[in-house]
């Protein structure tokens, strides 16, 4: 299996930055344009556990736009020429907890889609 093809990484990538672009923008079209219409696609958050497409869109139609953050970090990798992972380190604007993100990715027909998503904040272990 060949891992990181150039052309398809550049296709991730492209992917993963439209997404951060669509989360920041509250752009809930283009948000669900990138993750598989499915009821096997699942999003865990800091404060939700999303299974499925409908409880995703549900959770973001009230939600009212993700806090504004940074990106630190970013981890692409392609395994084969169908399935891909993103991790992410980010910041939200005022501090408080660093924060990390996982997005499992899958090229469909369609382009590539977020088929599973972990959004967490780290903790402190006492």
């Amino acid at each position: 299996m060949k891992i990181d093809d150039p052309m398809l990484l550049a296709e991730v990538t492209a992917a993963f930055y439209d997404y951060e672009r669509a989360l920041m923008a509250d752009d809930l079209a283009a948000l669900d344009r990138l993750f598989h219409d499915a009821s096997t696609t699942n999003r865990y958050g800091i404060g939700e556990t999303l299974y499925g497409i409908e409880e995703i869109r549900a959770f973001r139609a009230r939600r009212g736009g993700s806090p504004p953050r940074l990106l630190g970090r970013v981890a692409i990798t392609v395994y084969g020429d169908r399935f891909a992972t993103a991790d992410a380190e980010f910041e939200r604007e005022g501090g408080g907890a660093p924060g990390r993100q996982t997005q499992s990715w899958v090229k469909f027909a369609d382009g590539w889609k977020v088929v599973s998503a972990h959004v967490s904040l780290q903790g402190s272990i006492s």
